[in-house]
């Protein structure tokens, strides 16, 4: 399998970070694709397999760790993409809230 699990929600509280921008603040850091919980249950294989998919967006998929578990929640087709080519990890912003 490639993630922990797949769901379909934000179980998570609103961290309140929306534009690129309030991202740019979390410094990236390695995950295990295997460690992460998604929050989207579908991907768009426009987004997964156009050249240009980070062109106007944040090169690092953004994940929140909440309650001892990794989520998804920006960057599945990014996730996917690396799991295609056989990496087990990728580096991505992850914003802790207690």
């Amino acid at each position: 399998m490639i993630f922990k699990a797949v769901g379909d929600t934000r179980p998570y509280p609103d961290h309140g970070l929306e534009s690129t921008m309030d991202w740019s603040n979390v410094a990236p850091r390695v995950v295990q694709l295997g460690e992460l919980i998604t929050t989207k249950t579908t991907l768009d294989l426009r987004d997964l397999l156009a050249d240009d998919s980070t062109f106007y967006g944040d090169l690092f998929p953004h994940c929140v760790e909440w309650e001892g578990q990794l989520y998804l929640e920006d960057g599945l087709h990014r996730a996917l993409r690396a799991a295609l080519q056989q990496r087990p990890v990728l580096h991505a912003r992850v914003l802790v809230l207690s």
